[in-house]
């Protein structure tokens, strides 16, 4: 993981994890520790876009079911959910195609990085508005101190690595 001061904005401390996807036995470390935490009667798999489809597809390939992916606004064809969010350095939109998973459906979410919650929250309203059950969270990194898991209070959340934000 590297560390970038000051990226996207002054005042934010970007936190990469590229150096780590792109080492096979490292991407398979983190989706081996990441499975060991999804419930195992999940339906699908969220990606949040864009380090969270990795995660998301490595996993689901592993456990043998789908995956799911939120994109940002722009990104997807057809009839769409969307949902605008607060961020560390401004606002953002996220969307997901209803039609997909069949209502009812137990969703796990994975994102790499878990850090004001402002992502992963909006995807959990997103999902719960398309009908489906939000079952767990799981992320590579927490940033503690930035509020993430009180902006996702009610969902159990698995971080594999804690550090301070």
């Amino acid at each position: 993981m590297t560390t970038t001061p000051d990226f996207p904005k002054p005042g934010i401390l970007f936190r990469d994890l590229t150096a780590l996807m792109a080492d096979g036995d490292a991407l398979r470390q983190v989706t081996d520790a990441l499975l060991a935490q999804i419930p195992t009667d999940v339906d699908a798999l969220v990606g949040v876009e864009a380090r969270g489809f990795l995660f998301a597809a490595a996993a689901a390939v592993s456990r043998g079911i789908g995956v799911y992916p939120i994109r940002k606004e722009g990104k997807l064809p057809g009839p769409l959910l969307s949902e605008t969010y607060s961020l560390e350095y401004g606002t953002a939109t996220i969307q997901l195609q209803p039609e997909s998973l069949a209502q009812g459906s137990r969703v796990y979410v994975l994102d790499d990085v878990l850090a004001t919650g402002g992502t992963m929250a909006a995807a959990i309203r997103l999902l719960e508005r398309a009908g489906y059950v939000v079952v767990g969270l799981g992320v590579a990194i927490e940033l503690r101190g930035l509020g993430g898991r009180e902006a996702v209070a009610g969902y159990p959340v698995h971080a594999l690595i804690e550090l301070d934000g």
